[in-house]
């Protein structure tokens, strides 16, 4: 089992195995397991207890499962995460939906020309630090590109030490050095909008032509769509790879300590205001505002954390709203199947 990455320390119990997500579909999973592949169903009382959907088994989970039949097995529990990768549900508020779990790097993946977009990698930075998972940025379709270097001066101002690769999927071309940054078991989230050339990537990671890919419209130098749903893969080189539906936006629930990390030049910034407490408006002394002055921070940065912090405040009040309307709605559902047990057991009498 070493193969699907590093096992969590676990307990199994008689007639049970472990074994690790591998694809998520509307009610099954597949399983890889010692034994092999399985398409497995949520047990009832799993379904049951899970507060949130967000409890629920995603892609890259580690799960304890019993055999119902051959090929086929129930889903008995999910093991804790190490790190888990996720956004805002589209459509919703507050619910989280787990794009993948036990991530070790992700890839955040944009294309030169006119994907390219520093506010949405702040994005995507503040995202992965949350989540625990190494980030590493990748600029696809280089051949694209009239000037690399003005690309990847921008990438420089905002990505403070994250390591980037400018690549082209097609030719080769900055492939084998992103190669050399991953290393075998390591599993790997692919990040970024549809058409920016995941798919075709992902081949070049592989060595094979393992995903499908689409053609390029001239209109707008963007690939077409074509990963479906989220699924884990095993390369030949031994790197785990989860490839998902193009994102481009990834709603924020939690993301203070992301926050901390993508704009830590701000945060240094803030540590020598003249107040403890600087709001970083008209306080006298405040080292922000003399750092938009000078022209050292600029306001399109200061303006992107602003409305990333304003985000993440919004997402965790109305978060803890939402989870204690779960907690009770839990419990109404316990009482109503007590109340159930109980007319049962007197009408027997």
């Amino acid at each position: 089992m070493n193969e699907w990455g590093k096992i969590p320390a676990h307990e199994v119990g008689i007639n049970e195995q472990l074994g690790r997500i591998t694809a998520a579909f509307q009610k099954q999973f597949r399983v890889m397991t010692a034994d092999g592949e399985t398409l497995s169903e949520l047990s009832g009382k799993l379904r049951f207890e899970a507060l949130t959907k967000a409890e629920l088994p995603a892609v890259g989970d580690w799960v304890i499962q019993k055999d119902r039949e051959a090929g086929k097995g129930r889903i008995e529990r999910v093991l804790p995460r190490t790190t888990q990768f996720s956004r805002k549900a589209a459509g919703t508020e507050t619910e989280e939906q787990i794009i993948c779990a036990n991530v070790d790097v992700a890839l955040l993946v944009m294309a030169f020309g006119h994907d390219f977009n520093v506010r949405r990698l702040e994005r995507y930075l503040t995202v992965a630090w949350e989540a625990g998972v190494t980030p590493l940025i990748v600029l696809t379709k280089k051949s694209l590109a009239d000037s690399v270097d003005e690309f990847l001066s921008e990438i420089e101002a905002v990505a403070f030490g994250t390591p980037y690769f400018a690549v082209d999927s097609l030719t080769g071309d900055g492939v084998d050095d992103l190669k050399d940054a991953l290393q075998p078991n390591e599993t790997i989230v692919l990040v970024g909008s549809s058409g920016v050339g995941k798919s075709t990537l992902v081949n070049a990671l592989a060595g094979e032509q393992l995903m499908e890919t689409g053609g390029v419209r001239e209109d707008d130098e963007r690939g077409r769509h074509t990963t479906t749903h989220r699924e884990l893969k095993r390369l030949s080189s031994g790197l785990l790879l989860v490839d998902t539906p193009g994102m481009r936006e990834l709603g924020l629930l939690d993301g203070t300590e992301g926050l901390a990390s993508t704009f830590s030049d701000i945060e240094t910034l803030a540590e020598s205001c003249r107040f403890r407490d600087c709001q970083h408006g008209e306080e006298p002394g405040c080292a922000v505002q003399a750092a938009l002055a000078n022209e050292s921070l600029s306001h399109e940065r200061w303006d992107s954390f602003l409305k990333l912090k304003r985000e993440v405040a919004y997402a965790e009040r109305k978060q803890n709203v939402a989870l204690q309307a779960a907690e009770k709605e839990k419990w109404k559902k316990i009482h109503k199947q007590a109340q159930a047990r109980t007319k049962l057991k007197y009408q027997k009498r």
